[in-house]
C-alpha cells in the first residue's frame, strides 16, 4: 500500500491516504506497516484541522485513539486520547564512570537490591509502602501538589490521591529499569515510565469529556472515529486540559528524576565508587506541546515519538535482548523534528502470549539478567520490530552516538 513519492532520498514515503486531504509521510522502508495501523493514520489524517502533515515513525503500530509512532500536528484543536493516558511516558539514561568489570559476576543481587527499592508493576504492590522523604521534597519543591489542587478545584472528579507513593515508582506493561554497557563497556543506567496511575486518571477523565463534548457538536465534516474527539482552542476545557496535562508530563519527569535516584543509591551500596558522567537524558515519548515549525504556531502530539532537534539528545531502546541507542538529533523538518520511542510491536499482548514459548523467550534474553517467566511472554523480543531494521529507516533523523546492550533488565 506504500507508494514511493520523489522525496524518497530524503528517507520518508508518502503514503497512501484515501479521502484524506493531508499527506502522510512515513519513515517505514523495511519495517512492517500493518493494515490496521494505516487506517488509523488515515483517520487522523481526514480531520480538518490535523496538518500541514502527518508524521509516522518507523516503529509504528496499531494504538488507541491515535497510532503509536505517529506526530499529529493540530490547528486550533487537540485531541487528548491521541496523547493517551500514559501521559508523559518516556525515558531517561545516565553514564557512570563504571565499566563492565565493576559489575558482580552475579548480577541477581544487584538486579533484586533495585526491585526491593524501586516498586514494580501496578496496583497496591508497585506503590511505596512509605513515602521515601527524598520523593516528598521532591514533590513539595516542584509545586506539584499545588498545582493538582488548582486543577482538582476545576474538576473534583479527578481524585487521584497516590501522587507521593507512585513518584520513583516504575509501573507495569513496557516499563523497565536497565543496567547496560555502551561500546567502550561503560556502565549506563535507563530507564522507561511515566505519569503512572494519576496521568492515567487524568487522560481518561478529560477523553471521557472530549467525547461529551462531540455530542454536542454540529460537525460539517465526518468523525471517522469517536476516539479523536476533541476540544478547540477556545474552550474552557481545551485550556483545563492544556493545564493538566502540563502537570501529568511534568510529573511523568520527575517520576523518572527520583526512581534513578533510588537505582543509583542501590548501585552505589553494591558497587565500587563511582561518579555520574555529563552524559543524561531525559526525554519524553508520550506528549503534547506547543511548538513553531515553518512559522506557524502547532500543537504537536508525539504518539510514540521523540524530540530530534538538531543537537538533541534523545533515547531509543530495543525490547527485552536487543540493542538501544542513545541519539542525536538531526533537526529533519519533515517529521516535525522527530524519531522513533523504541523499536515497535509487531505482535498484540495476546498474539505473543499465544505464540511465544518459554523456551524462546528465555534463549533470546539468555545474555540478560531479567525475567525469564511466563508473565513477561508479551514483552519478549518476538514482540517488536527488529530495531536494527528501525534504526536503518531513521538515518536521516538521527545520528547514533552510543550503543547499549542490557545486562540487567527489571520488569513490572
Amino acid at each position: 500500500m506504500n507508494t514511493l513519492n520523489d522525496n524518497a532520498q530524503a528517507g520518508f514515503e508518502l503514503l497512501h491516504a484515501e479521502g484524506a486531504t493531508t499527506p502522510i509521510k512515513g519513515w517505514v522502508h523495511g519495517v512492517p506497516l500493518e493494515d490496521q495501523a494505516h487506517r488509523q493514520l488515515q483517520n487522523i489524517a481526514e480531520l480538518p484541522f490535523v496538518g500541514p502533515w502527518v508524521a509516522v515513525m518507523p516503529d509504528v503500530h496499531l494504538g488507541k485513539g491515535a497510532t503509536v509512532g505517529s506526530v499529529v500536528p493540530t490547528r486550533g484543536a487537540i485531541i487528548p486520547a491521541a496523547v493517551g493516558v500514559d501521559i508523559g511516558c518516556g525515558m531517561a539514561a545516565v553514564r557512570t564512570t563504571l565499566t563492565a568489570n565493576d559489575l558482580p559476576d552475579d548480577l541477581a543481587l544487584l538486579r533484586n537490591s533495585i526491585e526491593r527499592s524501586v516498586p514494580v508493576g501496578n496496583g497496591p504492590g508497585g506503590n511505596h509502602r512509605r513515602v521515601p522523604d527524598s520523593v516528598g521534597t521532591l514533590l513539595t519543591r516542584s509545586g506539584l501538589v499545588e498545582r493538582l489542587a488548582h486543577i482538582r478545584e476545576k474538576h473534583p472528579k479527578i481524585r487521584p490521591d497516590r501522587i507521593d507513593v507512585q513518584a520513583g515508582t516504575l509501573g507495569g506493561g513496557n516499563h523497565f529499569i536497565e543496567i547496560c554497557l555502551d561500546e567502550a563497556d561503560s556502565v549506563w543506567v535507563m530507564l522507561h515510565s511515566g505519569s503512572r496511575g494519576t496521568g492515567n486518571l487524568v487522560g481518561t477523565y478529560f477523553i471521557e469529556q472530549a467525547r461529551r463534548q462531540l455530542e454536542k457538536r454540529v460537525l460539517g465534516y465526518h468523525l471517522p472515529d469517536k476516539d479523536l474527539a476533541f476540544f478547540l482552542e477556545g474552550e474552557a476545557l481545551f485550556d483545563d486540559y492544556v493545564e493538566a496535562v502540563s502537570w501529568a508530563q511534568d510529573y511523568a519527569r520527575i517520576n523518572r528524576e527520583a526512581m534513578m535516584a533510588r537505582v543509583l543509591h542501590e548501585m552505589r551500596h553494591r558497587l565500587p565508587k563511582f561518579k555520574l558522567d555529563r552524559m543524561a537524558v531525559n526525554c519524553h515519548h508520550n506528549y503534547v506541546q506547543r511548538e513553531q515549525h515553518g512559522g506557524e504556531s502547532l500543537l504537536v502530539t508525539r504518539k510514540g515519538a521523540v524530540s530530534a532537534r538538531e543537537g538533541e539528545l534523545g533515547i531509543i531502546p530495543g525490547s527485552m535482548g536487543t540493542r538501544s541507542y542513545i541519539v542525536r538529533g538531526k533537526g529533519n523538518a519533515d517529521s516535525f523534528h522527530s524519531c522513533s520511542h523504541g523499536a515497535g510491536r509487531v505482535m498484540s499482548r495476546t498474539a505473543a502470549r499465544r505464540s511465544i514459548t518459554l523456551k524462546q523467550h528465555r534463549e533470546a534474553t539468555a545474555h540478560v539478567e531479567c525475567r525469564k517467566d511466563q508473565g513477561v511472554i508479551d514483552e519478549s523480543p518476538a514482540a517488536y520490530k527488529s530495531i536494527d531494521a528501525v534504526m536503518a529507516a531513521q538515518t536521516d533523523l538521527v545520528e547514533v552516538v552510543h550503543t547499549l546492550r542490557q545486562v540487567v533488565c527489571i520488569k513490572g
